[in-house]
């Protein structure tokens, strides 16, 4: 199968087709040349042997005349034509002496050669023809060509060539040409065959290469070591190359650049909306607080002072979750967006820490919350000092707010190979595998109800992410046996600790 394609191709080929074309037309001409060779062999013959015949002619017109031209005697020169006459074609000479009835010939005179000799003899006007110009004359017959004349010297001459002889010749010459033919038709074949391989290779390169061009692949080059057009053409090849792949290239880059646009400007929608969503909802009930007390306030709903206090207690304290819930959303969208760099200092995290709790202290001390805190060896990190602060403080507050009445929050601080990771568990309710995933995400509330109760927004986790995000640090939670532990991780290559 592979055979008959590969034969397929050949015959699609160009050289293939160059080798058809050039025997094609060696092989029209062979056959016109033989054609017409063929149809003059006889007449070239005819015309050779009627030269010879003229010659054999004045050969032996010359034998019967002597120095001065008067004749010789016939038996004297007729023993001489052996020796001294030119006979180019080796034709069959017969001289009459008519008047006398003697023949002498260059062989032997049976009684059918003299008939036919009497025959030619009486067919032609002897006395007319010694009378002419050309005192000769050819005569075509069935089995020989012949030249009838009379001498000088008035003798008859007979000059018999067989056809026989004229035939072999012209067989002889169809034979040569025709072999001759063959070995020039195969010869030049061969020289097609080898030149037309030579043009046609590099360009089945190029076609290779053109092939691998359209699958994107500029790695292939054509050959351009030739100084003809084929030459040019892959000098030509490889800079269209060369081309395509800049080109290529420069359209993948903007093709990545504008799905980069795109994806971002889709991710900013994105937040955009879900922010309205999720703000709206956050709004709703202390606006709808607000506007109840207020009304309550304005429609003298409880006159007393006391009354009138715990309203506007409600209503401060609404506007301040209000306030504090826009703080945070600020805060968050500065961090997502990078609007404000990072200030990477080097500071002890130990004594950031404890700095935190006692600041938390009067908060842990009403639920009675058993505290276990890192010693004070101090421990020095790489960060910006002020985000790090808003990072333990959120999941801080986040442990307080969910840790058992009277449990325990235990703070941790583990340094391996540069890396230093700081933990906070809350001995409390563990967390569903949904909330694991989603603890993070802007807005998530596990348990609404309860998170409603200190005024959690959802946010404060979304902003420890968007801050280790920005330093390209982990963090993470995960349930312990009794409680949950949040953890993020800090840089501490470098940081000696003193």
């Amino acid at each position: 199968m592979k055979g008959f394609r590969n034969a397929t191709q050949f015959r699609r080929s160009l050289r293939f087709k160059l080798v058809g074309l050039v025997g094609g037309i060696t092989v029209i001409a062979i056959v016109a040349a033989w054609i017409v060779s063929n149809n003059l062999t006889k007449s070239f013959y005819i015309l050779d042997a009627r030269s010879n015949l003229i010659t054999t002619y004045e050969s032996c017109n010359q034998l019967f005349l002597d120095a001065s031209g008067s004749p010789v005697r016939f038996e004297i020169a007729a023993g001489e034509i052996y020796e001294n006459v030119d006979n180019p074609s080796n034709a069959t000479i017969f001289v009459v002496d008519y008047p006398n009835n003697k023949i002498y010939s260059s062989v032997i005179v049976t009684e059918n050669v003299a008939r036919s000799l009497q025959t030619i003899i009486d067919a032609t006007d002897i006395q007319a023809l010694g009378d002419a110009k050309t005192k000769y004359k050819f005569l075509n017959r069935e089995d020989s060509f012949d030249l009838i004349g009379v001498l000088d010297n008035g003798n008859i001459i007979i000059l018999e060539r067989p056809l026989e002889q004229l035939n072999s010749s012209i067989r002889f010459s169809t034979r040569l040409f025709l072999i001759v033919a063959v070995v020039i038709l195969s010869f030049e074949a061969s020289l097609v065959l080898f030149i037309s391989g030579t043009l046609t290779r590099p360009i089945i390169q190029m076609s290779h290469v053109a092939r691998r061009m359209t699958k994107l692949d500029f790695e292939a080059k054509a050959p351009e070591d030739r100084k003809d057009e084929i030459g040019e053409l892959g000098h030509s090849m490889n800079e269209l190359s060369n081309k395509l792949e800049d080109t290529v290239s420069e359209l993948k880059s903007a093709n990545a650049s504008l799905s980069q646009d795109i994806q971002e400007k889709e991710r900013i929608e994105e937040m955009r909306s879900e922010f309205l969503s999720h703000v709206s909802h956050e709004l709703k009930t202390p606006l709808a607080l607000i506007q109840g007390y207020a009304e309550g306030l304005k429609d003298s709903v409880n006159d007393d002072p006391e009354s009138r206090d715990f309203y506007c207690d409600v209503i401060t304290d609404e506007a301040a979750k209000m306030n504090t819930l826009i703080m945070k959303l600020l805060n968050l969208n500065e961090l997502e967006f990078g609007n404000e760099p990072l200030k990477i200092v080097r500071f002890d995290v130990i004594q950031q820490i404890r700095s935190i709790l006692q600041s938390n202290k009067i908060l842990m001390d009403q639920k009675k919350i058993r505290l276990t805190q890192p010693d004070e060896t101090p421990v020095y990190v790489w960060a910006d000092a002020f985000k790090m602060s808003e990072v333990f403080t959120n999941y801080l507050s986040n442990a307080i707010h969910y840790v058992n009445e009277g449990g325990e929050i235990r703070i941790t601080v583990e340094e391996n190979e540069g890396i230093v990771r700081v933990s906070v568990y809350n001995q409390g309710p563990l967390l569903s595998e949904e909330a694991l995933e989603k603890v993070f995400v802007k807005f998530y509330k596990e348990d609404a109800a309860r998170t409603r109760s200190y005024g959690g927004s959802g946010i404060g986790l979304s902003i420890v992410s968007a801050i280790q995000k920005s330093h390209d640090q982990d963090f993470g939670v995960y349930n312990a046996e009794d409680g949950v532990v949040f953890y993020y991780d800090l840089d501490g290559t470098g940081a000696i600790n003193d």
